[in-house]
């Protein structure tokens, strides 16, 4: 006979929660170290003694952690593909090749607003922010930093492009999966989208404008980036040509290709490019996907630049998502954070109340379980009722999700999508985090909607009367 289960409180769910902020808050500011995975694997054991003790078997706890882990199954093999592309494609002269004529092309006025457009439109094309980052991304940061721009401030832009689509293209699959869980269909979700993104987009633009003015005309150390093209230019065959390997991998996700072959058919393209190109071997192709790229120029702002890629580069990313999901999972397992969902739909009395509530569960869902699929599936399937039950149509509720869900989930390091970008870029999410200005916008005037009413739609009235 089973033994029957404890009954879980608030208290109980929360002990988890506050150890992990606490371990966080200690290893990151009073300590001064970067790395999150040990408080993750306190947190994780924690969770697993508050399961314990309202009698969860260790079957179920372990299952929970296997459960979450495996929801980013598919995330990681990406991110270990992204490696080994990365790390061929600085070998086969293709991600130099990018550098070198984005240098000659892009100035410094109006490059972060550039960066943005042009993710934008990859990822609207591609509905992968991560297929963005991992391709255009890596060789904006690049251009950026030989044009004396802050990397924070370029990866900031390139968040803010990359989620754009990963938002709003119906490629993409938080936005198919977000109106699924709420109950409506993918236009109706994509158009009521249009709102909260529009101001946001246009806010975020206009400040990129703003603080790429700050860095043209004399700013601009022509000779540091003469001395880039020289140095790429005698250790790297560069031509156009060489540029075809990110468009290929960008038309191959825009044709429905799933992005692990397309990536993967990028990282063979690479090693293509340096074995006719670069007259490289097929030894160092296997080194440069294995450990990466490593410059040896003698220009150590070259060498920083492109000694990049590999994957044993991300094993320290996966080693955060596995410690990360694993905390969640139990959680999940368990049914923590449901009891925290409900007991915060106790609160809730008005329609910006409960848009408020969903936006904010989004976001701790995105702290708690690190993972997006998480943030928009968990709120989704708790506050449905509630929206039905205030009269709201459905597609409300979806915007909320993606507004929260999908924006926030790559401002934070231990995240899935933060531990990714963070990888990819180069650049901590707490660093980029104050420049990607989408991200913090649309949840921002979601929120304004949600208390003023505007562009909330009520379901109609012989729908709410079968409610």
């Amino acid at each position: 006979m089973k033994e029957k289960k404890r009954k879980k409180s608030v208290i109980l769910a929360l002990i988890p929660v506050v150890f992990l902020i606490g371990a966080l808050f200690l290893t990151i500011v009073v300590f001064k170290q970067e790395d999150p995975h040990i408080p993750l694997i306190l947190a994780t054991a924690v969770a697993a003694c508050v399961a314990v003790y309202l009698r969860f078997p260790w079957s179920d706890i372990q299952e929970g952690m296997v459960q979450g882990i495996n929801l980013a199954m598919g995330a990681i093999l990406i991110l270990m593909v992204v490696g080994t592309m990365i790390g061929t494609w600085v070998l086969g002269g293709v991600v130099p090749s990018m550098i070198y004529y984005g240098l000659k092309i892009l100035s410094p006025g109006i490059f972060l607003a550039a960066t943005m457009i042009i993710c934008s439109v990859v990822s609207l094309g591609t509905g992968s922010s991560w297929s963005t980052a991992g391709t255009v991304g890596v060789a904006l940061i690049g251009i950026g930093k030989g044009l004396g721009i802050p990397v924070n401030m370029v990866a900031g832009a390139i968040i803010s492009g990359a989620y754009f689509g990963d938002k709003m293209s119906p490629l993409s699959d938080t936005t198919n999966l977000a109106p699924a869980v709420a109950g409506t269909d993918i236009f109706s979700h994509i158009r009521h989208m249009v709102y909260t993104v529009t101001p946001g987009y246009v806010i975020a633009l206009i400040l990129y404008v703003i603080i790429g003015a700050r860095f043209s005309g004399g700013n601009l150390d022509s000779g540091s980036i003469q001395l880039m093209l020289t140095t790429l230019k005698s250790n790297f065959t560069i031509h156009p040509l060489l540029l075809l390997p990110p468009l290929l991998v960008i038309v191959m996700v825009i044709k429905k290709i799933p992005p692990l072959p397309a990536l993967l058919g990028g990282t063979a393209m690479g090693g293509i490019c340096a074995l006719l190109t670069q007259s490289s071997s097929l030894t160092d192709v296997f080194i440069a996907a294995q450990s990466g790229f490593v410059s040896k120029t003698g220009v150590d702002m070259v060498d920083n630049l492109l000694s990049q890629g590999g994957l044993l580069s991300m094993m320290k990313t996966v080693a955060l998502i596995i410690c990360a999901l694993s905390f969640g999972g139990i959680m999940e397992k368990t049914g923590m954070l449901e009891t925290l969902a409900k007991a915060l739909l106790k609160y809730v009395r008005r329609t910006g109340s409960l848009i408020a509530t969903t936006i904010f569960s989004c976001v701790g869902m995105n702290l708690i379980a690190a993972d997006q699929y998480m943030a928009i599936v968990v709120p989704g399937r708790m506050y449905r009722k509630a929206f039905e039950a205030k009269g709201l149509h459905p597609k409300n509720l979806s915007r909320a999700l993606e507004d929260s869900g999908t924006m926030t989930s790559s401002l934070i390091p231990w995240n899935s999508c933060g531990a990714f970008m963070g990888a990819t870029l180069g650049v901590s999410p707490f660093a980029y985090m104050p420049f990607a200005f989408l991200n913090l916008l649309v949840p921002v005037v979601s929120l304004f909607y949600g208390y003023t009413g505007i562009t909330i739609e009520k379901l109609p009235e012989e729908q709410e009367e079968e409610t």
